[in-house]
């Protein structure tokens, strides 16, 4: 495609501190001689990967339908070079890990060289050994010892005998503190084949005995060889800023920057717009405001009593709709047995049957209180744990005699539209009973109705045949009983433990 695609642009951004970026148009003429040179499928888009060498890609990658995991993951594992230099702290601890447990070892191979021979001999045959050597627990780098003085220093035993020679050392990280265990080469790094040979005994040496790193010592921390001043990047930055705008207001198209501008506009209006009835309503009200002591009093007593009332209920429902999930074996122990202290569970109890018109109803009723995130909001199937529900209920026998289980009504009974709310950490509860019909009489239930029945429900199956008006006359008083529930006036039934939900 001409145009560069928005997946490889938003990658480019995220590894944008490890790897320079660069797109092909293979449309294009000159592009016949790189398709040609690296043997590039134009039929298809093609990553290419180049680390020291750029004669060879490092590695490839070509697929029609490319995703974003897999650029990544291709991204991930060519992030460094194969011999990569180490300009600061923090990719040292990139590059080189601290060891984490006997299987983990990582070491790292280190070159000790000048900058000015970088492209010499030492540093090509390095690179060459890196490249046939490559394993997951060795890694390759560099250092200038020049730049890192103080860190070359610490590994190199004779300062006289390596003076202005390359050094090569095999270390291990043990902790973030800067101790290592390493072993530098006896003699200076040349790139010869003798070198060569040793180097790759001494790693074929560490898959066997580790304790061939012998010397001890604790590494001063890099020097941030690429950090500017301070003051360099506030220029910079604000050089790009000033270089961005100018190019945008004078060499854009007007027609183009209409709508900006109206934004712009139209946001400053607003704003002076705002600000203006403002200092309008607060002079009128200054005007306004002076009436005797008493009536000034009388006001503000008058004022604060509404605002009190309704501080419980001031909450605004942060969504549009209200989260209702299934209380089973699965969510049991997240949503009930481990929920955190002062966070309650609101448990609905409804029947296949009613199961739409009951959870629209309750819905509504307690839309208004999910604004609050203690309250969480469930349902539970009584077709599938009415044994669940007949023994919590038995820590309430004072509300209602619980049916003895040779009753030959006992699964017969109607417990549909039953709330709970369900206090996981202190192990109570309070009751919520609905009414049987809409022209009742309130029979709001809650914990502190103790007197009522859990007879109610006691309609022997019938609640299928009913409408699904009088079905959701059930929970007609459920917002209220919420209120009180908010304030803490509910009476509470506790239990010794939560059983468990088969």
């Amino acid at each position: 495609m001409p145009v560069v695609p928005l997946l490889y642009k938003l990658t480019a951004f995220a590894y944008k501190d490890y790897l320079s970026f660069g797109y092909v148009y293979v449309g294009l003429r000159g592009a016949e001689e790189m398709t040609r040179q690296y043997n590039v499928n134009v039929y298809a888009p093609t990553i290419l990967i180049f680390k020291e060498h750029i004669h060879k890609p490092a590695d490839v990658i070509q697929a029609r339908g490319m995703k974003k995991q897999v650029i990544d993951d291709f991204i991930t594992q060519n992030k460094y070079l194969l011999a990569a230099r180490l300009t600061s702290q923090k990719l040292f601890h990139e590059l080189c890990p601290v060891k984490r447990s006997h299987r983990q070892r990582k070491y790292c191979v280190v070159l000790l060289t000048t900058e000015a021979t970088k492209l010499s001999k030492p540093f090509e045959a390095f690179l060459s050994f890196a490249l046939a050597n490559t394993q997951d627990t060795v890694r390759f780098v560099h250092v200038y010892s020049n730049r890192q003085q103080e860190f070359a220093n610490t590994l190199l035993p004779d300062s006289d005998t390596f003076q202005g020679k390359s050094a090569v050392s095999i270390l291990e990280r043990r902790n973030t503190a800067g101790r290592v265990v390493y072993k530098t080469l006896e003699d200076p790094w040349t790139g010869s084949e003798s070198d060569k040979f040793i180097l790759l005994g001494y790693l074929d040496q560490l898959r066997k005995d580790p304790a061939l790193l012998s010397s001890e010592a604790v590494l001063p921390d890099l020097t941030d060889e690429l950090a500017p001043i301070f003051l360099l990047r506030w220029l910079y930055s604000a050089s790009d800023y000033i270089s961005d705008s100018w190019d945008s207001i004078f060499h854009s198209n007007w027609r183009e920057m209409m709508p900006l501008l109206s934004l712009v506009f139209s946001a400053l209006f607003i704003l002076f717009g705002t600000v203006i009835i403002q200092a309008f309503s607060d002079s009128n009200e200054e005007r306004e405001s002076s009436p005797p002591d008493k009536e000034e009093a009388h006001e503000k007593t008058g004022r604060t009593e509404p605002s009190f009332t309704k501080e419980p209920s001031s909450k605004i429902p942060k969504k549009g709709f209200v989260e209702v999930t299934e209380l089973t074996d699965v969510t049991y122990t997240s949503n009930l047995v481990r929920l955190r202290p002062g966070h309650m569970n609101v448990v609905l109890i409804l029947s296949n049957s009613t199961k739409t018109s009951l959870l629209q109803k309750f819905a509504l009723e307690v839309y208004t209180f999910t604004g609050s995130s203690c309250l969480h909001f469930s349902f539970l199937s009584l077709d599938k744990h009415r044994e669940w529900l007949e023994y919590l209920l038995e820590f309430a026998q004072d509300v209602a005699p619980i049916p003895n289980q040779y009753d030959k009504h006992f699964m017969e009974r109607d417990y549909t539209g039953y709330v709970l709310a369900l206090n996981g950490h202190k192990k109570y509860f309070c009751l919520f009973k609905p009414q049987k019909t809409v022209e009742e009489e309130e029979a709001m239930g809650s914990c502190s109705d103790l007197d009522s029945s859990l007879h109610l429900g006691e309609s022997r199956g019938k609640s299928s045949g009913l409408g699904s008006r009088p079905i959701k006359g059930k929970l007609s008083k459920l917002s209220l009983w919420m209120e009180r529930l908010l304030e803490g006036s509910l009476q509470r039934f506790y239990i010794p433990s939560w059983p468990e939900l088969d």
